[in-house]
């Protein structure tokens, strides 16, 4: 019950938030954090209970740590089911941490309309978090919806001068990608109807299905669209500069750190494991993505003036990291597509954050426009600095740790284009440097009553500074929750191309 409980809380956190405000307008953003709270504490209740559930007698796989089904529409064999294991359970927890910064980088900026804001905020999450447990099919693509709408309100109603443009562009692309994924998923159950009788959406019945070569390679293309427009990979990148330049800040902190990650997740949840050889075939081209993704977004990122744009392309170069991981499907580079994934979760957060802060204060994107910034707000200059150097991927912060181990795995596949997306590495400096010189070094400009971190900013910075730092030092700890779901996804894979 735990599970659906993690949905229900924010769904219902969020239409209390929405309510609340005909009290007191400031009312929303507590209730905010206290949903966030709860949610919190039964994310840590499911992780301390992980220990004691015996799951091979629950009927599933040994990397599963918690299971819900229910019925739902029994005819058409579509359930109610959610399960997790150790990766969803990562990156639920960083959903949940990311909904508090999202929280924080927004008490003072949304005065408007609160209620509806963290409304849309909360159901934003729990979209997602569904997105992390559903493992019948249907069911999945149900919250993949519900996790969009949401996002398009936020970045429509809130955002800032292009909204709408971007907001319908964000939607146009995504619904048109989700349609694909849609016809594959239905024609993926036709399939397996054909093969066994049976009507079925559920993950575990699916991933035996029988495919000819041609039709697992359509069907597997359906999925893989759908999931590298969400993540998002060259060329399908075209909307996440506008998406990220005009939404809001809390819009842009959950759109960075949590909802391109569900492409990322989807590809490793569904993409290689429902069709195995049609993705080993595939992994070729998918690799030289992620190659073409890291190079040219990063490229891209250092000829941009707009700071929020620019950041917005290193998020584009940072996932063309994880396309390669992924797609490379060995333990030591789907390890690090997961540390990637966590890793720029926090430090794209932190940087939108920044710009959120930014704009807030000077009223401007443009880094033309800045400049000397480091005399006049210190605090700010200082943690802009430090997650310019993680995002850069500095030795002993976690985005190092990431693209290390996805470059280590995936060079053993194939070492020509691992080579060239290295040279991502020289190429980050450059715009993460181009951010200090421009905004925070140079001649000092006037400012006229430019205030530096309050203590609430200090205190959501400071606790993303040490999540970072500890990704960075301890690993292990998150390599060791994710190992076992990853291990068993490899056996899987495997199983099915040798049977």
């Amino acid at each position: 019950m735990i599970l659906l409980a993690l949905i229900l809380v924010l769904f219902l956190g969020g239409l209390a938030a929405w309510f609340s405000e005909r009290w007191n307008p400031e009312a929303p953003r507590w209730v905010a954090v206290i949903t966030l709270s709860i949610e919190s504490l039964l994310v840590i209740v499911q992780y301390s209970a992980s220990g004691r559930i015996d799951y091979l007698s629950a009927g599933m796989p040994q990397a599963w740590i918690a299971d819900f089904q229910g019925a739902w529409i029994p005819r058409f064999g579509i359930g109610f089911h959610l399960a997790a294991d150790g990766l969803s359970l990562l990156l639920i927890a960083l959903t949940e941490f990311l909904g508090f910064m999202a929280v924080s980088s927004s008490w003072t900026e949304i005065r408007e309309r609160q209620g509806f804001f963290f409304f849309n905020l909360l159901s934003c999450l729990a979209g997602t978090i569904g997105v992390f447990l559903a493992l019948d099919l249907f069911l999945f693509f149900f919250f993949w919806e519900l996790m969009i709408i949401p996002m398009y309100f936020l970045i429509s109603i809130w955002g800032h001068e292009n909204r709408i443009y971007a907001a319908i562009k964000f939607f146009i692309f995504t619904q048109v990608s989700s349609l694909l994924m849609l016809v594959a998923i239905v024609a993926l159950v036709l399939k397996h109807h054909s093969n066994s009788g049976v009507y079925t959406f559920d993950y575990f019945d699916l991933l035996n299905t029988r495919l000819e070569p041609d039709v697992a390679l359509w069907l597997m293309a359906g999925f893989f669209i759908a999931f590298t427009v969400k993540l998002p990979a060259v060329p399908f990148h075209t909307w996440l500069p506008d998406a990220h330049t005009q939404a809001p800040t809390g819009g842009s902190v959950i759109l960075a750190g949590v909802m391109l990650k569900t492409g990322a997740y989807g590809l490793l949840r569904f993409v290689v494991p429902l069709f195995p050889e049609a993705a080993h075939e595939f992994a070729p081209i998918a690799m030289m993505l992620g190659t073409i993704s890291v190079l040219y977004a990063a490229v891209m990122a250092f000829a941009q003036s707009d700071l929020k744009r620019l950041i917005a392309y290193t998020s584009v170069s940072h996932m063309g990291f994880i396309l390669l991981g992924i797609f490379s499907w060995n333990f030591l580079a789907l390890q690090g597509a997961v540390i990637t994934m966590l890793a720029h979760g926090i430090s794209a957060a932190a940087l939108f954050m920044i710009a959120g802060a930014l704009q807030e204060r000077l009223h401007t994107r443009e880094m033309e426009r800045m400049g000397g910034l480091w005399s006049a707000i210190p605090h700010l200059s200082a943690f802009t600095l430090f997650f310019a150097m993680a995002s850069l991927g500095l030795p002993g912060l976690g985005n190092f740790i990431g693209e290390f181990l996805v470059l280590v795995g995936a060079f053993g596949v194939n070492a020509s284009l691992t080579v060239i997306t290295a040279l991502g590495l020289i190429l980050a400096p450059v715009y993460a440097l181009i951010i200090i010189q421009k905004a925070f070094h140079g001649p000092t400009r006037q400012y006229a009553g430019l205030r530096d971190f309050s203590r609430r900013e200090l205190a959501s910075f400071g606790l993303l500074v040490l999540i970072m730092v500890w990704l960075g030092i301890r690993p292990q700890a998150v390599l060791d929750i994710s190992a076992p779901a990853i291990k068993q996804d490899i056996q899987n894979t495997q199983a099915m191309e040798n049977g």
